[in-house]
């Protein structure tokens, strides 16, 4: 009996590569950068299974070349908005994810971009490194304090739930976030619910953590900035599509927010002479958020076993909803 074929579209840690191959052929495309479109679709057809990275397109395309064998498709990735789950499921396709694995990695990447972007730390590294430190300036690289004020969570998930525990148990901040329903654990901790344009008056610091959705692409937009304190600070570590980005570029360059981090961009990488990219208070991380050794080998095992179950036409372990 033949061997079930299965496409990697990324190099991952090897843990995950090993145990997708005690069962099956596995194809890892070696390059630095995504397959192509057409190689994606050539490299395609006849699997069975597809490990698949948020830069890959699975669509209604894709799956018919594919085949009929083929069962399953696993994203290394929490979010899954790259894939075409209603044109899976037509096909009996099965589609899963890797949630929680990466919870605390990127809720201390959020925190870490919000401190370098509030003490303006990038700038500050920048001038030593390029010789222009000559003395302590007291005037010099002010930037804003965390304690006691407020933080804004935007999509209290697993994610925004983490980083509100931070940022209320190191700093004691008062914890506003926007949901389509309370949550329990974070009333649990004295966050309010509220509506999004109340949280954006009153948050000092504004941590992104919602899905791409319709309802949330380009959500924050010129309105949306313009309800914002100018000493407030706006961190993104969900999606860059959330953001309009030439809003926030006016909104940082005219003063009427402080500063942003951002992990997530579109497109990424931003070229080099994007307006954001050029800004002394937008700091920007290229996609780091999960880069842990201990989330990317947890992640790697996930897809893993969400491949293996839908090769053996068992239920995933971690179905997309």
């Amino acid at each position: 009996m033949s061997r079930p074929k299965v496409l990697v579209t990324r190099k991952i840690p090897k843990v995950g590569i090993e145990m997708l191959q005690r069962v099956a052929d596995v194809d890892v495309w070696p390059g630095e950068m995504p397959p192509p479109r057409d190689e994606l679709l050539k490299r395609v057809a006849g699997c069975n299974g597809l490990l698949s990275m948020l830069s890959d397109g699975v669509d209604g395309e894709l799956l018919d070349r594919a085949g009929s064998g083929f069962k399953v498709v696993s994203n290394y990735a929490v979010g899954y908005n790259n894939i075409d789950v209603s044109a899976a499921q037509e096909r009996g396709v099965a589609v899963g994810n890797t949630p929680d694995v990466l919870t605390d990695s990127t809720a201390d990447l959020a925190v870490t971009l919000l401190l370098a972007a509030a003490r303006r730390l990038p700038a500050a590294i920048e001038n030593v490194k390029q010789g222009e430190w000559k003395t302590w300036e007291p005037m010099g690289f002010l930037g804003v304090d965390l304690r006691g004020k407020t933080v804004g969570i935007l999509g209290m998930g697993r994610i925004g739930l983490a980083v509100a525990q931070r940022l209320q148990g190191g700093w004691g901040m008062k914890v506003l976030y926007t949901a389509r329903t309370a949550k329990p654990d974070a009333d649990q901790m004295g966050a309010k619910h509220v509506q999004l344009t109340e949280m954006l008056q009153q948050s000092d610091f504004v941590s992104v953590h919602c899905p791409l959705t319709d309802q949330t692409r380009n959500l924050l937009d010129e309105t949306k900035f313009a309800l914002m304190q100018p000493h407030a600070v706006l961190v993104n570590t969900a999606r860059g599509d959330v953001i309009d980005q030439e809003a926030l570029a006016d909104a940082l360059e005219g003063g009427k927010i402080f500063a942003a981090g951002l992990d997530v961009t579109t497109p990424e990488p931003l070229p080099p002479t994007h307006r954001l990219v050029q800004l002394e208070n937008c700091t920007i991380a290229p996609h780091i958020g999960s880069a842990s050794v201990q989330s990317r080998d947890d992640m790697a095992r996930l897809a893993a076993e969400n491949i293996l179950a839908g090769l053996a036409g068992k239920p995933l372990p971690n179905p997309v909803s």
